[in-house]
């Protein structure tokens, strides 16, 4: 009978991990991170840099992955660029790794 309660219970595990996004494999995971650094960069970063990565009050980001890293990009966002009106850590943490990878395929 414990068997059968563990079995239950990792079922519901199972269907969790699911409903949080990434358990649908790794080469879905991959495309969620893509689009997870776009909506991050669309709802933190547009307003200056434009929706289409144009540009706008900051410089156009459409081609920034020929000029910079994921690294360095990501080190960009955490540092700012206080002079020219970009604050530092606008985006953090995983949110921070997703856009700089997204940023970094832009080129």
């Amino acid at each position: 009978m414990q068997e059968e309660e563990s079995g239950g219970e990792q079922s519901e595990q199972q269907e969790g991990g699911s409903g949080d996004g990434s358990g649908g494999g790794d080469g879905s995971g991959g495309g969620e991170t893509a689009a997870n650094g776009e909506e991050v960069y669309q709802n933190n970063c547009a307003s200056c840099h434009g929706q289409d990565l144009s540009g706008g009050a900051g410089p156009a980001l459409d081609t920034v992955g020929g000029k910079y890293s994921k690294d360095e990009i990501k080190q960009i966002i955490a540092d700012g660029f206080p002079d020219a009106g970009m604050p530092p850590g606008l985006v953090q943490g995983e949110d921070a790794e997703a856009v700089a990878q997204w940023l970094s395929e832009q080129q």
